[in-house]
């Protein structure tokens, strides 16, 4: 396939499914831009938002891992985490570079261009924002918790999340980036803190809902505690139209082979189950259903499958 007519195929997200799936879309003909989660406020992230005022490295840190092509020792010195007891405990070594290039360009965005060009990164990766924010959520019991990292500890049901300082802008290049896409992919991961944070803003929620090309949702594959205990693959969708608006996501994929009963164990001791692949209601919402048997029996724990998943996506493109 030529250069110019290589498809424009946007992935939207953070935590730990993003990367999974990039690895995957990473080698496939097409022009792959990642629009990442900046609002985690948890460990070494947190220290670094804290004393440097930038948003949050964490989640970009390990998507630019993801999508290298440098060496291997290289990439494992970026995701190096110190575990010494000094200064540097628990610190990543990616996120003091980041850090160091936000400081060095005076902007997280060029900082992020900068590492992405020395790491020989493929693709476009871009913060969802330039600004330091913090994520809420409102409980049903009309409690406020502050704080990406606190929110799946109250262990009460969520209604909704928002964003702090307000107006949060969003970086010009993410929302161009969704209104030149040929497919918009929003990846798996925690569901309210992870990516809630990427696609609440007004003009990446207009510019998702009002997408001419297809919105597919990666559904997670277990529940979690704190954030989704009882979910469906429909409640999932549903809990993203309620904070975007409705009929924003056109297709779902999932994962369709029963899980094993020793994974099912060690995950029920985190109170984590199964998703419900409820079809009768998915298809009541208008979506088209893309399964598969999509997880990586290789891993110990449950990881999609980064090219089974990255195959199923390039089919929507060849239709």
């Amino acid at each position: 396939m030529t250069e110019e007519k290589r498809p424009n195929v946007v992935v939207v997200g953070g935590g730990t499914g993003m990367p999974v799936l990039l690895r995957g879309l990473k080698d496939l003909p097409i022009h792959l831009t990642a629009l990442v989660t900046v609002a985690d406020d948890g460990g070494s992230t947190g220290r670094l938002r804290n004393e440097m005022a930038i948003p949050a490295p964490g989640d970009i840190r390990n998507v630019i891992a993801a999508l290298s092509d440098a060496e291997p020792m290289l990439i494992e010195l970026f995701q190096h985490r110190f575990d010494v007891c000094n200064g540097l405990s628990g610190h990543s070594l990616g996120n003091l570079l980041l850090a160091a290039m936000s400081s060095i360009t005076g902007n997280f965005n060029m900082g992020i261009r900068e590492i992405s060009r020395v790491l020989n990164v493929k693709g476009k990766i871009y913060p969802i924002s330039n600004d330091n924010m913090s994520l809420h959520a409102e409980m049903e019991d009309g409690t406020i918790v502050s704080g990406e990292s606190k929110i799946p500890l109250s262990n009460k049901r969520i209604k909704r999340v928002f964003l702090s300082p307000q107006p949060v802008e969003p970086l010009p290049n993410a929302v161009r980036a969704l209104n030149n896409a040929d497919l918009i992919v929003i990846a798996p991961g925690s569901l309210y803190t992870s990516i809630m944070p990427t696609i609440i803003m007004p003009q990446i929620a207009e510019a998702i809902k009002n997408a001419k090309c297809q919105v597919v949702y990666v559904c997670n594959v277990m529940t979690q505690e704190g954030e989704t205990t009882g979910y469906t693959a429909a409640d999932h969708v549903q809990a993203i139209c309620d904070h975007i608006g409705e009929a924003s996501v056109d297709a779902i994929v999932v994962h369709n082979e029963p899980i094993e009963k020793t994974i099912r164990e060690m995950y029920a001791e985190e109170n984590a189950s199964p998703v419900v692949y409820d079809i009768e209601r998915l298809i009541g919402m208008g979506l088209q259903i893309i399964e598969g048997d999509i997880i990586d029996p290789t891993q110990p724990t449950l990881r999609h499958d980064n090219h089974k998943i990255a195959s199923l996506l390039h089919s929507l493109l060849n239709k």
